[in-house]
């Protein structure tokens, strides 16, 4: 086809399509954010709003630019409404026995191996870290144990018992 019969813009970069961000949370569950994750929320966003996409907006013409200019919108508006529907949960005053939302719960499993939960909000949850959603399985059954208590988790791979070591906060 001749260059005649297309519009200039047709030869511009796509920009991709903005998809609606459905909530991972359950219907009329809480969002729950630790203090530290709020934070860090914050920082990322005023990064974003601050320093990248004034820099990016600068180089309007540039398609790759615009791209990220979009993502960088996206991830923007996606935190705003996580923390705007955020409850920002303090660490719980000592003693530090019981598990709480926040808390760092060690145990051990069966087989003896340890492991350090780190009990966090949804938008904070990074399983490579060991940081479940309060709303996960293990973390339903690791909130409210004390020290030395036993508490039944169900897994895909099947049933294990998990003692509770320590319960410490950051």
């Amino acid at each position: 086809m001749s260059k005649a019969f297309t519009r200039e813009s047709d030869d511009a970069p796509e920009i991709p399509i903005r998809p609606l961000r459905t909530s991972a949370l359950p219907p009329g569950a809480k969002n729950y954010l630790t203090a530290a994750g709020a934070r860090q929320l914050r920082d990322e966003l005023n990064d974003l709003l601050n320093t990248e996409r004034p820099t990016l907006a600068a180089i309007s013409n540039d398609g790759a630019a615009k791209s990220r200019l979009a993502i960088i919108d996206d991830r923007a508006d996606q935190i705003q409404e996580t923390l705007r529907s955020a409850t920002v949960v303090e660490v719980p005053p000592a003693p530090h026995d019981e598990a709480r939302f926040g808390a760092i719960v060690t145990v051990r499993n069966r087989q003896g191996e340890e492991t350090h939960y780190r009990i966090v909000g949804v938008d904070e949850t990074d399983i490579d870290r060991d940081w479940i959603s309060w709303l996960s399985p293990i973390a339903e059954a690791l909130l409210n144990a004390r020290i030395g208590q036993k508490v039944r988790i169900k897994l895909p791979a099947g049933d294990d018992e998990l003692v509770i070591l320590a319960i410490r906060y950051e």
